[in-house]
């Protein structure tokens, strides 16, 4: 039985393509085109689930895992949206492109080096987002079940 999720081949291809994850040009340029579609209709699913009513920072309430973040193309507008925010990576390079990404826009996102069976952390989160992730490890059953122990009762999974 296995017991990671961890597929060291991608996370070797995604070391060396780090650098790359804020160029809207670069390796991650689909990413980018597809992100404001993909962040409209996260926002707008969790407005409708929790009934919020509030225009200006819609997710102010709202606490999210972004499970693979990367380097944070989904981390950083749920935070511009208000959420608190914390990004897992098993890629350290991608959480370094975070980190200082987030630093510099001055953004406060917690980001963790992990997969979800190694995460040490009490807390249950809002919002659970898996994008862009799956394909990419090496047990997709254990890794829904790890992500989802984190994820409160009444929340919801991207």
């Amino acid at each position: 039985m296995k017991t990671s999720t961890i597929n060291k081949t991608e996370i070797n291809k995604f070391n060396r393509l780090a650098a790359e994850w804020w160029n809207p040009e670069g390796s991650f340029k689909p990413l980018h085109k597809f992100n404001p579609i993909r962040i409209k209709y996260i926002k707008d699913n969790i407005i409708q689930h929790f009934n919020i009513k509030s225009k200006n920072m819609p997710l102010k309430k709202i606490n999210v895992l972004d499970v693979g973040c990367g380097g944070g193309l989904i981390s950083v507008p749920m935070k511009k949206l208000g959420a608190n925010v914390v990004g897992i990576d098993a890629s350290s390079k991608n959480i370094n492109v975070a980190k200082t990404y987030s630093k510099k826009n001055n953004l406060k996102i917690k980001y963790i080096c992990s997969s979800p069976e190694k995460l040490k952390i009490n807390k249950k989160f809002d919002i659970l987002l898996m994008l862009e992730i799956v394909e990419h490890v090496d047990d997709i059953n254990l890794f829904v079940k790890q992500s989802s122990k984190f994820l409160k009762k009444n929340g919801l999974m991207f």
